[in-house]
Protein backbone atom coordinates (compact mmCIF):
# COMPACT_ATOMS: atom_id res chain seq x y z
CA UNK A 1 0.00 0.00 0.00
CA UNK A 2 1.40 3.39 -0.74
CA UNK A 3 1.37 6.50 1.19
CA UNK A 4 -1.03 7.96 -0.55
CA UNK A 5 -3.30 5.45 0.33
CA UNK A 6 -2.03 5.25 4.06
CA UNK A 7 -2.27 9.01 5.49
CA UNK A 8 -0.48 7.23 8.23
CA UNK A 9 2.88 5.95 7.48
CA UNK A 10 4.50 9.29 7.07
CA UNK A 11 3.82 10.44 10.36
CA UNK A 12 4.80 6.64 11.86
CA UNK A 13 8.31 6.88 9.57
CA UNK A 14 8.24 10.04 11.80
CA UNK A 15 7.73 9.08 14.82
CA UNK A 16 10.01 6.12 14.19
CA UNK A 17 12.87 8.32 13.48
CA UNK A 18 12.64 10.53 16.23
CA UNK A 19 12.43 7.40 18.61
CA UNK A 20 15.77 6.18 17.33
CA UNK A 21 17.81 9.67 17.49
CA UNK A 22 20.88 10.05 19.44
CA UNK A 23 19.13 10.68 23.27
CA UNK A 24 20.95 14.51 24.17
CA UNK A 25 21.99 14.49 27.88
CA UNK A 26 19.62 17.31 28.57
CA UNK A 27 16.64 15.29 27.87
CA UNK A 28 18.52 12.19 29.75
CA UNK A 29 18.72 14.18 32.68
CA UNK A 30 16.12 14.06 35.43
CA UNK A 31 15.05 15.43 38.73
CA UNK A 32 16.91 13.45 41.89
CA UNK A 33 14.89 13.83 45.14
CA UNK A 34 17.29 13.01 48.09
CA UNK A 35 15.83 13.71 51.47
CA UNK A 36 17.56 13.74 54.38
CA UNK A 37 15.61 11.23 56.93
CA UNK A 38 15.76 13.81 59.84
CA UNK A 39 13.42 16.75 58.53
CA UNK A 40 10.30 17.48 59.94
CA UNK A 41 7.27 17.97 58.11
CA UNK A 42 8.54 19.11 54.63
CA UNK A 43 6.18 20.20 51.79
CA UNK A 44 7.77 19.05 48.30
CA UNK A 45 7.32 21.66 45.57
CA UNK A 46 9.68 21.11 42.18
CA UNK A 47 12.26 24.04 41.61
CA UNK A 48 15.12 24.28 39.67
CA UNK A 49 18.01 21.65 40.56
CA UNK A 50 21.40 22.79 39.77
CA UNK A 51 22.68 19.82 37.93
CA UNK A 52 26.72 20.30 39.14
CA UNK A 53 25.78 20.44 42.71
CA UNK A 54 26.96 17.19 44.08
CA UNK A 55 24.38 14.67 45.79
CA UNK A 56 24.72 12.71 49.01
CA UNK A 57 24.53 9.20 47.97
CA UNK A 58 22.48 8.24 51.16
CA UNK A 59 20.08 10.33 52.73
CA UNK A 60 20.63 8.32 56.37
CA UNK A 61 24.23 9.27 56.44
CA UNK A 62 22.65 13.08 57.80
CA UNK A 63 23.01 13.66 61.73
CA UNK A 64 20.33 15.55 63.98
CA UNK A 65 21.32 19.32 64.12
CA UNK A 66 23.27 18.54 60.62
CA UNK A 67 23.10 21.98 58.59
CA UNK A 68 21.40 20.62 55.45
CA UNK A 69 21.71 23.49 53.21
CA UNK A 70 24.38 26.45 52.84
CA UNK A 71 22.89 28.40 49.65
CA UNK A 72 19.65 28.66 51.57
CA UNK A 73 17.26 28.30 54.63
CA UNK A 74 15.03 26.21 52.91
CA UNK A 75 17.18 23.83 51.23
CA UNK A 76 16.27 24.11 47.76
CA UNK A 77 19.39 24.58 46.38
CA UNK A 78 20.18 21.40 46.96
CA UNK A 79 17.79 18.88 47.41
CA UNK A 80 15.01 20.48 44.76
CA UNK A 81 12.06 21.37 47.50
CA UNK A 82 11.17 23.63 49.83
CA UNK A 83 11.31 22.92 53.59
CA UNK A 84 7.92 24.18 55.88
CA UNK A 85 9.14 23.49 58.98
CA UNK A 86 6.14 23.40 61.87
CA UNK A 87 7.75 23.93 64.95
CA UNK A 88 11.39 25.59 66.11
CA UNK A 89 12.66 25.79 68.90
CA UNK A 90 13.48 29.33 70.41
CA UNK A 91 14.49 30.50 73.56
CA UNK A 92 13.36 27.21 75.03
CA UNK A 93 9.80 27.44 73.43
CA UNK A 94 8.81 26.03 70.50
CA UNK A 95 6.91 28.40 68.10
CA UNK A 96 4.28 27.29 65.82
CA UNK A 97 4.93 28.38 61.77
CA UNK A 98 3.50 27.14 58.70
CA UNK A 99 1.35 23.88 58.62
CA UNK A 100 -0.24 22.31 61.62
CA UNK A 101 1.61 20.03 63.92
CA UNK A 102 1.43 16.53 62.84
CA UNK A 103 0.03 13.93 66.18
CA UNK A 104 -2.31 11.82 64.39
CA UNK A 105 -0.12 8.89 63.60
CA UNK A 106 -3.23 6.65 64.01
CA UNK A 107 -4.62 7.25 61.05
CA UNK A 108 -1.60 8.00 58.99
CA UNK A 109 2.00 8.75 59.64
CA UNK A 110 4.48 10.59 56.94
CA UNK A 111 6.34 8.16 54.77
CA UNK A 112 10.07 7.82 55.91
CA UNK A 113 12.49 9.76 53.05
CA UNK A 114 14.32 6.51 52.64
CA UNK A 115 11.02 4.94 51.85
CA UNK A 116 10.90 7.07 48.92
CA UNK A 117 14.32 6.93 47.97
CA UNK A 118 13.60 3.19 47.44
CA UNK A 119 10.27 3.67 45.30
CA UNK A 120 11.36 5.66 42.73
CA UNK A 121 13.33 3.87 40.43
CA UNK A 122 9.91 1.55 40.19
CA UNK A 123 7.93 4.46 39.13
CA UNK A 124 10.11 5.08 36.08
CA UNK A 125 13.37 3.16 34.51
CA UNK A 126 12.30 -0.20 36.46
CA UNK A 127 8.53 -0.21 35.53
CA UNK A 128 7.98 -3.59 34.70
CA UNK A 129 4.84 -5.89 35.82
CA UNK A 130 6.01 -8.53 38.30
CA UNK A 131 4.59 -11.24 36.60
CA UNK A 132 5.79 -10.63 33.03
CA UNK A 133 8.35 -13.55 32.72
CA UNK A 134 9.10 -13.50 29.70
CA UNK A 135 11.91 -10.17 29.81
CA UNK A 136 14.11 -8.42 31.65
CA UNK A 137 11.97 -5.70 32.90
CA UNK A 138 9.47 -8.48 34.33
CA UNK A 139 12.09 -10.15 35.86
CA UNK A 140 13.77 -7.19 38.17
CA UNK A 141 10.16 -6.20 39.57
CA UNK A 142 9.68 -9.84 40.33
CA UNK A 143 12.46 -10.11 42.18
CA UNK A 144 12.16 -6.42 43.88
CA UNK A 145 8.48 -7.99 45.24
CA UNK A 146 10.05 -11.45 46.39
CA UNK A 147 12.73 -9.17 48.60
CA UNK A 148 9.58 -7.23 49.84
CA UNK A 149 8.19 -9.64 50.63
CA UNK A 150 10.91 -11.54 52.44
CA UNK A 151 10.94 -7.92 54.44
CA UNK A 152 7.98 -8.17 55.49
CA UNK A 153 8.19 -11.80 56.47
CA UNK A 154 11.16 -11.11 58.48
CA UNK A 155 9.22 -8.30 60.69
CA UNK A 156 6.83 -10.87 61.62
CA UNK A 157 8.62 -13.97 62.29
CA UNK A 158 6.74 -15.48 59.42
CA UNK A 159 7.68 -17.57 56.19
CA UNK A 160 7.96 -15.29 53.00
CA UNK A 161 5.15 -17.55 51.44
CA UNK A 162 2.91 -16.78 53.73
CA UNK A 163 2.59 -13.19 52.89
CA UNK A 164 0.00 -12.06 50.25
CA UNK A 165 0.51 -8.22 49.06
CA UNK A 166 -3.26 -6.25 49.29
CA UNK A 167 -4.62 -2.59 49.28
CA UNK A 168 -4.20 -2.26 53.03
CA UNK A 169 -5.37 -3.41 55.99
CA UNK A 170 -9.34 -2.95 55.65
CA UNK A 171 -8.82 -5.34 52.65
CA UNK A 172 -6.69 -7.86 54.19
CA UNK A 173 -9.00 -7.88 57.43
CA UNK A 174 -12.38 -8.54 54.74
CA UNK A 175 -10.08 -11.22 52.88
CA UNK A 176 -9.33 -13.23 55.98
CA UNK A 177 -12.67 -12.73 58.32
CA UNK A 178 -15.05 -12.98 55.31
CA UNK A 179 -13.02 -15.53 53.44
CA UNK A 180 -12.30 -18.07 56.57
CA UNK A 181 -16.08 -18.05 57.34
CA UNK A 182 -17.28 -18.58 53.96
CA UNK A 183 -14.68 -21.74 53.29
CA UNK A 184 -15.61 -23.52 56.99
CA UNK A 185 -19.07 -22.37 56.32
CA UNK A 186 -19.51 -25.99 54.49
CA UNK A 187 -18.34 -28.03 57.22
CA UNK A 188 -21.36 -26.46 59.79
CA UNK A 189 -19.16 -24.00 61.44
CA UNK A 190 -20.53 -20.61 61.41
CA UNK A 191 -19.57 -18.67 65.00
CA UNK A 192 -17.23 -16.36 64.78
CA UNK A 193 -16.10 -14.41 67.95
CA UNK A 194 -14.72 -11.03 68.17
CA UNK A 195 -14.74 -8.12 70.84
CA UNK A 196 -16.89 -4.70 70.58
CA UNK A 197 -13.54 -2.64 70.32
CA UNK A 198 -12.21 -3.80 66.62
CA UNK A 199 -11.41 -1.50 64.06
CA UNK A 200 -14.73 -0.73 61.97
CA UNK A 201 -14.14 -3.03 58.83
CA UNK A 202 -13.72 -6.12 61.55
CA UNK A 203 -16.99 -5.17 63.34
CA UNK A 204 -19.05 -4.47 59.89
CA UNK A 205 -17.57 -7.79 58.18
CA UNK A 206 -18.91 -9.46 61.28
CA UNK A 207 -22.47 -7.89 60.89
CA UNK A 208 -22.44 -8.78 57.02
CA UNK A 209 -21.45 -12.31 58.33
CA UNK A 210 -24.68 -11.99 59.74
CA UNK A 211 -26.95 -11.27 57.65
CA UNK A 212 -25.12 -14.34 55.56
CA UNK A 213 -26.77 -16.97 58.70
CA UNK A 214 -23.01 -16.93 60.80
CA UNK A 215 -23.44 -16.02 64.48
CA UNK A 216 -21.36 -13.51 66.38
CA UNK A 217 -20.53 -12.95 69.73
CA UNK A 218 -19.35 -9.64 70.70
CA UNK A 219 -17.21 -9.80 73.88
CA UNK A 220 -16.97 -6.80 75.79
CA UNK A 221 -13.90 -5.79 77.51
CA UNK A 222 -12.25 -4.78 80.42
CA UNK A 223 -12.41 -0.95 81.78
CA UNK A 224 -8.84 -0.83 80.81
CA UNK A 225 -9.56 -1.92 76.97
CA UNK A 226 -8.39 -5.68 77.38
CA UNK A 227 -10.40 -8.62 76.77
CA UNK A 228 -10.91 -11.36 79.36
CA UNK A 229 -9.34 -14.32 78.48
CA UNK A 230 -12.36 -16.25 80.74
CA UNK A 231 -15.32 -14.30 78.95
CA UNK A 232 -13.29 -15.48 75.78
CA UNK A 233 -12.75 -19.25 76.80
CA UNK A 234 -16.72 -19.14 77.85
CA UNK A 235 -17.74 -18.00 74.41
CA UNK A 236 -16.25 -20.65 72.17
CA UNK A 237 -18.16 -22.89 70.66
CA UNK A 238 -17.54 -26.19 68.94
CA UNK A 239 -19.17 -24.82 65.93
CA UNK A 240 -16.29 -21.26 66.39
CA UNK A 241 -14.67 -21.12 63.36
CA UNK A 242 -12.89 -17.74 63.63
CA UNK A 243 -11.41 -15.84 66.81
CA UNK A 244 -10.55 -12.19 65.51
CA UNK A 245 -9.09 -10.14 68.17
CA UNK A 246 -6.56 -6.81 67.11
CA UNK A 247 -3.32 -6.48 68.51
CA UNK A 248 -3.02 -2.80 69.31
CA UNK A 249 -6.29 -0.83 69.45
CA UNK A 250 -6.44 2.34 67.31
CA UNK A 251 -8.30 4.66 69.41
CA UNK A 252 -6.34 3.65 73.03
CA UNK A 253 -3.32 2.06 72.50
CA UNK A 254 -4.15 -1.05 74.47
CA UNK A 255 -2.58 -3.92 73.51
CA UNK A 256 -4.03 -7.57 73.78
CA UNK A 257 -2.27 -10.36 74.94
CA UNK A 258 -1.57 -12.21 71.90
CA UNK A 259 0.09 -15.06 73.06
CA UNK A 260 -2.40 -15.84 75.81
CA UNK A 261 -5.63 -15.70 74.01
CA UNK A 262 -4.11 -18.01 70.84
CA UNK A 263 -3.14 -20.41 74.15
CA UNK A 264 -6.86 -20.09 75.65
CA UNK A 265 -8.17 -21.07 72.15
CA UNK A 266 -6.10 -24.36 72.11
CA UNK A 267 -6.20 -25.37 75.18
CA UNK A 268 -10.00 -25.16 75.38
CA UNK A 269 -10.21 -27.39 71.77
CA UNK A 270 -7.79 -29.56 73.67
CA UNK A 271 -10.09 -30.11 76.06
CA UNK A 272 -13.32 -30.29 74.58
CA UNK A 273 -11.78 -32.65 71.93
CA UNK A 274 -12.83 -30.28 68.49
CA UNK A 275 -11.30 -28.97 66.31
CA UNK A 276 -9.09 -25.38 67.31
CA UNK A 277 -10.43 -22.24 65.55
CA UNK A 278 -8.24 -19.81 63.54
CA UNK A 279 -6.89 -17.05 65.47
CA UNK A 280 -6.82 -13.70 63.72
CA UNK A 281 -5.38 -10.63 64.65
CA UNK A 282 -5.78 -7.44 62.82
CA UNK A 283 -2.00 -5.69 63.33
CA UNK A 284 -2.37 -2.36 61.01
CA UNK A 285 -1.08 -0.70 64.45
CA UNK A 286 1.05 -3.04 66.01
CA UNK A 287 3.61 -4.20 63.21
CA UNK A 288 6.81 -2.47 63.02
CA UNK A 289 5.81 -1.08 66.56
CA UNK A 290 6.05 -3.84 69.12
CA UNK A 291 7.43 -7.21 68.31
CA UNK A 292 5.15 -9.76 66.56
CA UNK A 293 6.55 -13.15 65.87
CA UNK A 294 3.13 -14.64 64.33
CA UNK A 295 4.71 -18.64 65.01
CA UNK A 296 5.80 -17.69 68.64
CA UNK A 297 2.15 -15.79 69.58
CA UNK A 298 0.47 -18.94 67.93
CA UNK A 299 -1.31 -16.42 65.43
CA UNK A 300 -2.89 -17.91 62.04
CA UNK A 301 -4.07 -14.77 60.18
CA UNK A 302 -3.26 -11.11 60.58
CA UNK A 303 -3.68 -8.05 59.08
CA UNK A 304 -0.79 -4.98 58.20
CA UNK A 305 -0.82 -1.80 56.72
CA UNK A 306 2.12 0.13 55.21
CA UNK A 307 0.69 3.54 55.68
CA UNK A 308 1.10 3.07 59.68
CA UNK A 309 5.06 2.09 59.43
CA UNK A 310 6.16 5.43 57.44
CA UNK A 311 5.23 3.84 54.21
CA UNK A 312 2.89 4.36 50.96
CA UNK A 313 -1.19 4.00 51.12
CA UNK A 314 -2.41 1.87 48.77
CA UNK A 315 -0.84 -1.01 50.00
CA UNK A 316 -0.87 -3.83 52.53
CA UNK A 317 -0.46 -7.47 53.14
CA UNK A 318 -2.19 -10.43 54.64
CA UNK A 319 -0.58 -12.68 56.59
CA UNK A 320 -1.60 -16.77 56.27
CA UNK A 321 -0.31 -19.45 57.56
CA UNK A 322 0.41 -22.67 55.26
CA UNK A 323 1.19 -24.54 57.66
CA UNK A 324 -0.92 -25.87 59.27
CA UNK A 325 -2.80 -24.60 56.17
CA UNK A 326 -5.50 -21.84 56.75
CA UNK A 327 -8.21 -21.73 54.10
CA UNK A 328 -10.15 -18.64 52.88
CA UNK A 329 -12.38 -18.07 49.99
CA UNK A 330 -10.68 -15.37 47.91
CA UNK A 331 -12.66 -11.91 47.49
CA UNK A 332 -11.16 -10.91 44.41
CA UNK A 333 -10.84 -13.45 41.59
CA UNK A 334 -8.58 -13.70 38.27
CA UNK A 335 -5.24 -14.05 37.24
CA UNK A 336 -4.53 -16.17 40.02
CA UNK A 337 -1.68 -13.85 41.52
CA UNK A 338 -0.66 -14.20 45.19
CA UNK A 339 -1.51 -17.89 45.87
CA UNK A 340 -4.52 -17.41 44.41
CA UNK A 341 -6.06 -15.40 47.36
CA UNK A 342 -5.41 -11.86 46.00
CA UNK A 343 -5.99 -11.85 41.74
CA UNK A 344 -4.69 -8.57 40.21
CA UNK A 345 -1.32 -7.04 39.51
CA UNK A 346 0.75 -6.33 42.36
CA UNK A 347 1.84 -2.87 42.57
CA UNK A 348 5.70 -3.27 42.38
CA UNK A 349 6.44 0.09 43.67
CA UNK A 350 4.16 0.02 46.32
CA UNK A 351 5.16 -3.15 47.76
CA UNK A 352 8.49 -2.15 47.24
CA UNK A 353 7.95 0.99 49.68
CA UNK A 354 6.12 -1.64 51.90
CA UNK A 355 9.40 -3.61 51.86
CA UNK A 356 11.59 -1.11 52.62
CA UNK A 357 8.87 0.20 55.34
CA UNK A 358 9.61 -2.83 57.26
CA UNK A 359 12.82 -3.04 56.72
CA UNK A 360 13.43 -0.03 58.67
CA UNK A 361 11.07 -0.64 61.03
CA UNK A 362 12.90 -3.56 62.16
CA UNK A 363 16.16 -2.23 62.84
CA UNK A 364 14.96 1.10 64.74
CA UNK A 365 12.20 -0.30 66.44
CA UNK A 366 14.12 -0.23 70.27
CA UNK A 367 15.20 3.28 69.47
CA UNK A 368 11.69 4.38 68.20
CA UNK A 369 9.90 2.57 71.22
CA UNK A 370 12.02 3.91 73.32
CA UNK A 371 12.41 7.60 71.90
CA UNK A 372 8.35 7.58 71.65
CA UNK A 373 8.26 6.26 75.15
CA UNK A 374 10.03 9.23 76.49
CA UNK A 375 8.11 11.53 74.53
CA UNK A 376 4.71 10.14 75.45
CA UNK A 377 5.32 10.25 79.04
CA UNK A 378 6.25 13.96 78.80
CA UNK A 379 3.06 14.78 76.90
CA UNK A 380 1.20 13.46 79.61
CA UNK A 381 2.98 14.05 82.49
CA UNK A 382 3.10 17.84 80.83
CA UNK A 383 -0.63 18.01 80.65
CA UNK A 384 -1.85 16.46 83.87
CA UNK A 385 0.34 18.19 85.83
CA UNK A 386 -1.02 21.41 84.80
CA UNK A 387 -4.87 20.33 83.98
CA UNK A 388 -7.19 18.70 86.70
CA UNK A 389 -10.14 16.29 86.12
CA UNK A 390 -8.22 14.51 83.21
CA UNK A 391 -8.63 10.79 82.67
CA UNK A 392 -6.43 8.88 80.19
CA UNK A 393 -8.17 6.32 78.19
CA UNK A 394 -7.05 2.59 77.86
CA UNK A 395 -4.19 0.80 79.99
CA UNK A 396 -1.04 3.06 80.71
CA UNK A 397 1.07 0.13 80.04
CA UNK A 398 -0.30 0.26 76.44
CA UNK A 399 1.85 1.14 73.10
CA UNK A 400 3.06 4.57 74.31
CA UNK A 401 2.78 6.42 70.72
CA UNK A 402 -1.18 6.45 70.95
CA UNK A 403 -1.99 8.17 74.25
CA UNK A 404 -5.92 8.74 74.68
CA UNK A 405 -6.97 11.77 77.00
CA UNK A 406 -10.62 12.78 78.30
CA UNK A 407 -11.24 15.88 79.75
CA UNK A 408 -13.95 16.71 81.80
CA UNK A 409 -16.26 19.73 81.28
CA UNK A 410 -14.70 20.43 77.98
CA UNK A 411 -16.37 19.62 74.24
CA UNK A 412 -14.31 17.57 72.14
CA UNK A 413 -15.22 19.14 69.12
CA UNK A 414 -14.68 22.71 70.44
CA UNK A 415 -11.08 21.67 72.14
CA UNK A 416 -10.54 20.60 68.17
CA UNK A 417 -11.75 23.64 66.65
CA UNK A 418 -9.52 25.74 68.98
CA UNK A 419 -6.71 23.57 68.57
CA UNK A 420 -6.31 24.55 64.33
CA UNK A 421 -2.71 24.42 65.01
CA UNK A 422 -2.23 21.05 65.86
CA UNK A 423 -3.52 18.22 63.79
CA UNK A 424 -5.42 15.76 66.57
CA UNK A 425 -7.94 13.61 66.47
CA UNK A 426 -10.94 12.82 68.58
CA UNK A 427 -11.06 9.36 67.37
CA UNK A 428 -10.38 6.91 64.79
CA UNK A 429 -10.19 8.37 61.45
CA UNK A 430 -12.37 5.62 59.77
CA UNK A 431 -15.27 6.64 61.82
CA UNK A 432 -14.78 10.07 62.41
CA UNK A 433 -17.31 11.39 60.22
CA UNK A 434 -20.22 10.26 62.87
CA UNK A 435 -20.91 12.57 65.79
CA UNK A 436 -21.67 9.62 67.99
CA UNK A 437 -18.78 9.44 70.88
CA UNK A 438 -16.47 6.52 70.43
CA UNK A 439 -17.82 3.24 70.75
CA UNK A 440 -14.77 2.38 72.09
CA UNK A 441 -14.91 4.27 75.01
CA UNK A 442 -18.42 3.57 75.49
CA UNK A 443 -17.10 -0.27 75.55
CA UNK A 444 -14.81 0.80 78.17
CA UNK A 445 -17.77 1.99 80.62
CA UNK A 446 -17.22 5.41 79.79
CA UNK A 447 -19.82 7.97 79.79
CA UNK A 448 -21.14 9.70 76.45
CA UNK A 449 -20.06 13.42 78.12
CA UNK A 450 -16.24 11.81 78.97
CA UNK A 451 -16.34 9.98 75.43
CA UNK A 452 -16.75 13.23 73.67
CA UNK A 453 -14.37 15.35 75.26
CA UNK A 454 -11.51 12.87 74.17
CA UNK A 455 -8.61 13.33 72.27
CA UNK A 456 -6.12 10.77 71.14
CA UNK A 457 -2.42 11.62 70.76
CA UNK A 458 -0.33 9.99 68.44
CA UNK A 459 3.26 10.02 68.28
CA UNK A 460 5.92 9.13 66.13
CA UNK A 461 8.87 8.24 64.43
CA UNK A 462 9.66 12.08 63.48
CA UNK A 463 7.87 13.89 66.53
CA UNK A 464 9.79 16.53 68.36
CA UNK A 465 10.31 17.49 71.62
CA UNK A 466 9.76 20.71 70.59
CA UNK A 467 6.02 20.33 69.43
CA UNK A 468 5.55 18.21 71.96
CA UNK A 469 6.08 21.40 74.66
CA UNK A 470 4.24 23.37 71.82
CA UNK A 471 1.55 21.23 71.59
CA UNK A 472 1.00 20.90 76.34
CA UNK A 473 0.99 24.97 76.06
CA UNK A 474 -1.86 25.29 74.30
CA UNK A 475 -3.60 22.23 75.27
CA UNK A 476 -2.99 23.77 78.62
CA UNK A 477 -4.11 26.90 77.82
CA UNK A 478 -7.48 26.47 75.74
CA UNK A 479 -8.84 23.59 77.72
CA UNK A 480 -8.45 26.26 80.87
CA UNK A 481 -10.32 28.80 78.53
CA UNK A 482 -12.90 26.52 77.45
CA UNK A 483 -13.82 25.26 80.89
CA UNK A 484 -13.95 29.10 82.19
CA UNK A 485 -16.86 29.34 79.41
CA UNK A 486 -18.14 26.60 81.15
CA UNK A 487 -21.14 26.77 83.60
CA UNK A 488 -20.64 23.15 84.72
CA UNK A 489 -17.24 23.80 85.20
CA UNK A 490 -18.01 26.77 87.61
CA UNK A 491 -21.07 24.74 89.25
CA UNK A 492 -18.07 22.26 90.08
CA UNK A 493 -15.71 24.67 91.09
CA UNK A 494 -18.44 26.10 93.78
CA UNK A 495 -18.38 22.21 94.92
CA UNK A 496 -22.02 21.51 93.58
CA UNK A 497 -22.23 17.52 92.91
CA UNK A 498 -23.70 18.12 89.40
CA UNK A 499 -24.55 14.16 88.83
CA UNK A 500 -27.45 15.04 91.51
CA UNK A 501 -29.01 17.48 89.65
CA UNK A 502 -32.27 16.64 87.82
CA UNK A 503 -31.85 18.51 84.68
CA UNK A 504 -35.77 19.83 83.47
CA UNK A 505 -36.49 17.77 80.24
CA UNK A 506 -37.67 20.14 77.25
Amino acid sequence: MSSAMNPLRPLLRSAIRRASAPVSSARMARRTLVTPTNINHAQVSDIQVNATQGVREDPGEFDEGDVIASESQSGEGMFGFKLNPVATKTGGHAKSEGRPIYLDMQATTPMDPRVLDRMLPFFTEQFGNPHSRTHAYGWEAESAVDEARKHVASLVGAHEKDIVFTSGATESNNMIVKGIAKFYQKSGRKHIVTTQTEHKCVLDSCRYLESQGFEVTYLPVLPNGLVSLSELRAALRPTTTLVTIMAVNNEIGVIQPLKEISDTIRSWAKENGVTKPFFHTDGAQAVGKIPIDVEAMGIDAMSISAHKIYGPKGVGAAYVRRRPRVRLEPLIHGGGQERGLRSGTVAAPLVVGMGEACRIAMEDMPADHARIKVLSDRLVKGITSQVDQIVRNGDPSGYPGCVNLSFSYVEGESLLMALKDIALSSGSACTSASLEPSYVLRALGAADDMAHSSLRFGIGRFTTEAEIDLVIDRIVSVVNRLREMSPLWEMVQEGIDISKIEWAAH
